[in-house]
């Protein structure tokens, strides 16, 4: 009996191997790079969205400069034109970001086929070594000698078999790591798009507001036919009394509306202890009690949901509506130690990008409230302190406000400081956030026109 070398074989798999090494390099390139269209347009895209927010930077000092000098016709014009041009160009901002990022999302998808495929080829290559070697395997020594062998040369066959089969169960195990990256890879960026498409849907209510400004540009430019003079008196005109502004309700998520002068009596007291400005520690509450649709409406339930985490040390399953692992056993701590329902409490809503559960007016998240659950104690001597109390709420905000950075007492550090109380200071300084500073500083800026006229009583 002749027994056949299987070296023709072997020589057709070494080539596969070199095939798969070379191929390598093009299969991180096409990982991390779209083809050329694709890249071309994403640039395109990228230098659009860098353009915009060029634009938008720009229209936000003109604002800030245009807020500190004195009222006028002109000013308060430039100042709505301006808020309107920024609205817009944030708005036309979020939509080049989801495109570029669904399209980072394709490309990804597209890989995830690539290694998919490359994946089959890979296993059907490794199979068919596995059946050549259990061919191998069942030749004696006796047919070896009987068939005219070389004895070096078989053994060397069976040597680079076993050397291919470990390269290609590492090429099927890197392609597998790979693949696992791109998938979570693809997350992050779903996640990213959901993110943005929230703000998105928050941007809607700023359209509504540039509307509603534009009517009130009009009505401004109609009632005073562009003179200057007639504009001053419709100013005087307009001038609320101190007890017009005392009797004004202040609206305060999770909690009654209160009169404005209570709410500036809460903003005194926490200014005091903090240093942060009153009309910016309003402007702060106010924003978070007005911000978006569907806040504030949801509650804790321990009720069974396919898919949700467990709170932590309870071996309780909890719906999405806080971060199981961070939130869930804090509230419950936090509502026991007030004596309330923690499944009766309302807390804010989830976005579709992540979650809710934050509490009270100032809108504290569980994890970061038990922070700083010890100072608030100790400043305002409520022990333990209500999230869901006003005058407690005031000061917890001022609080982190104070360590933001508001206590500079600057427009940039108040701004900024009310960035990183709603985006946290990584994403402080994103574009994609600034509207929240720029609606909280708007308010701050109404706010002390009703505290001027106030302390001018």
């Amino acid at each position: 009996m002749t027994v056949q070398r299987p070296q023709a074989f072997l020589v057709a798999f070494i080539l596969a191997l070199l095939l798969f090494v070379g191929a390598a390099p093009l299969l991180l390139y096409a990982q991390t790079s779209p083809d050329e269209q694709v890249a071309q347009r994403r640039a395109q895209l990228e230098a659009e969205l860098a353009e915009i927010e060029k634009e938008i930077e720009a229209q936000r000092v003109l604002l800030e400069g245009k807020q500190k000098e004195r009222v006028s016709l002109e000013r308060d014009v430039a100042i709505l034109d301006a808020g309107i041009e920024k609205a817009k160009l944030s708005i036309r901002a979020r939509e080049l970001e989801i495109r570029r990022i669904s399209q980072d999302i394709s490309g990804k998808q597209e890989t995830i086929g690539s290694l998919d495929q490359k994946l089959l080829r890979e296993k059907s290559s490794l199979a068919q070594l596995i059946r050549r070697t259990n061919e191998i395997d069942d030749y004696s020594l006796a047919e070896v000698i009987l068939g005219n062998q070389d004895l070096s040369d078989f053994f060397q066959d069976l040597d680079n078999f076993d050397a291919i089969k470990a390269g290609l169960n590492v090429s099927f195990r890197e392609i597998e790591l790979t693949k696992a990256d791109t998938h979570a890879q693809k997350e992050a960026l779903e996640n990213r798009r959901a993110a943005e498409e929230e703000l998105r849907k928050i941007q809607e209510l700023e359209k509504q507001k540039i509307e509603a400004q534009e009517r009130e540009k009009q009505r401004i430019l109609t009632a005073t036919k562009g003179q200057e003079a007639a504009y001053q008196g419709l100013i005087h005109d307009k001038q609320r009394s101190a007890g017009e502004i005392q009797a004004e309700l202040f609206t305060l998520r999770g909690t009654a509306a209160i009169p404005f002068a209570e709410a500036y009596k809460y903003a005194l007291e926490a200014s005091s202890i903090t240093g942060v400005r009153p009309a910016v520690i309003l402007g702060v509450i106010a924003e978070e009690s007005n911000l978006g649709e569907n806040v504030g409406q949801c509650v804790l339930t321990n009720e069974p949901s396919k898919g949700d985490g467990k709170g932590v040390n309870t071996g309780r399953v909890f719906k999405g509506v806080m971060k199981p692992d961070r939130d869930v056993d804090i509230f419950i701590g936090i509502a026991e130690k007030l004596r309330i329902n923690p499944y009766g409490q309302v807390v804010s809503c989830p976005p579709s990008y992540g979650y809710g559960g934050a509490m009270g007016p100032a809108q504290f998240i569980p994890s970061t409230w038990v922070l700083y659950e010890a100072r608030i104690a100790k400043t305002s001597g409520q022990n333990p302190p209500n999230p869901w109390e006003p005058r407690t709420a005031f000061i917890a905000s001022a609080l982190l406000m104070m360590d933001n950075g508001a206590d500079r007492g600057t427009f940039s550090s108040e701004r900024l400081a009310a960035l990183r109380y709603f985006a946290g200071w990584t994403n402080a300084t994103k574009p994609a956030y600034a509207f929240y500073g720029d609606e909280v500083m708007e308010l701050a800026g109404k706010y002390q026109g009703l505290i001027n006229v106030l302390e001018s009583a």
